[in-house]
């Protein structure tokens, strides 16, 4: 039941005013929320990407899986990436409000309280997983709800507020996908998974770093301690090509283990020249709105480096799958 609102007792005041204001209060008010701000806890944007390296990662594991139970396991993946982003916006609701790149979330505009918020999250990420486990296996199951508990409770609640590498470590949750894709076709762990995992590892904090560069204020603002802020943008800088140099090897990996052809080979190349050549103008270019036009330059480059990464693999295991 909802606290009464404070009647204030006047001449006048009739037993029928009270009434009306007790049946107002005691009522409960309706939700504000329409279903495009539900649909915006889910963090569409991040969720598209866990889905494609989820897609990926079955595409590419040894065996096949039903048409229902791989659309289930797809939709699982979704629905948890989904509740991941709600619990994570409620838990940011405070710091959220503070910084221009979030201010428009649902919670801030109060479109959806932090109630709604964390009550969908919970139900989310509860139901995803059971029906991951239940209908496809509880190995992939297992894994969603390692994931989106790393996510919440590791990174979200521990790491972010408390340290400037919290994004080296709980990134790791955003490089799960093509491991639990895997595990939905196969039921286990190998190799082939693992490094697809390593591939986003290293891919997340040069990512991040460049996005954290050009929105520091932001970060300064509510006291998070991003490189930028507790390290500086020098240290920052020297970072992002030093995980950018050992990201390039590691994307390549995957030729020379066996599980793509020489297509894949040349692109990793190719796209790690980029991804080398993007970060050595972010570590040259230092001063005001062009440092931020470079860095954002990158973190925009890094999201494409991903996606052609990984469609390359898509498309060479698709392209193996026709022929043979």
């Amino acid at each position: 039941m909802k606290r009464l609102s404070n009647t204030r007792w006047t001449r006048g005041t009739t037993v029928a005013n009270v009434d009306a204001s007790l049946d107002y209060d005691i009522g409960a008010e309706p939700s504000q929320a329409s279903v495009g701000d539900y649909f915006a806890l889910l963090k569409p944007r991040v969720m598209s990407l866990v889905v494609f390296t989820a897609f990926v990662g079955m595409i590419a594991a040894p065996g096949t899986l039903h048409p229902v139970l791989a659309f289930i396991a797809l939709l699982s993946i979704a629905v948890g990436a989904g509740a991941s982003g709600a619990l994570n916006m409620w838990y940011d609701a405070d710091i959220d409000k503070e910084m221009a790149r979030t201010a428009a979330r649902p919670i801030p505009r109060g479109n959806v309280t932090e109630q709604e918020a964390l009550a969908f999250g919970t139900f989310l990420s509860a139901i995803s997983c059971v029906m991951l486990g239940l209908l496809v296996n509880w190995v992939a199951g297992g894994l969603l709800a390692f994931t989106i508990a790393f996510y919440i409770f590791v990174y979200t609640m521990w790491l972010k507020r408390r340290t400037p590498y919290n994004i080296v470590i709980g990134g790791a949750a955003g490089a799960f996908p093509p491991m639990i894709g895997w595990a939905a076709v196969t039921g286990t762990v190998s190799l082939e998974s693992i490094v697809m995992f390593l591939i986003i590892f290293m891919w997340t904090p040069p990512h991040t770093w460049a996005l954290a560069l050009y929105r520091r204020r932001d970060y300064e603002r509510v006291r998070v301690p991003m490189l930028p802020v507790a390290s500086g943008e020098a240290e920052t800088r020297r970072q992002i090509m030093l995980y950018s140099l050992a990201l390039v090897p590691i994307a390549i990996l995957p030729a020379f283990i066996g599980m793509v052809g020489v297509t894949y080979g040349v692109v990793s190349v190719v796209l790690g020249g980029g991804f080398l050549w993007h970060a050595r103008r972010v570590q040259t270019t230092t001063e005001g709105r062009e440092a931020d036009n470079v860095a954002r330059s990158m973190f925009k480059f890094s999201i494409l480096y991903l996606f052609v990464l990984f469609a390359t693999l898509l498309g060479e295991h698709v392209v193996a799958r026709i022929i043979g």
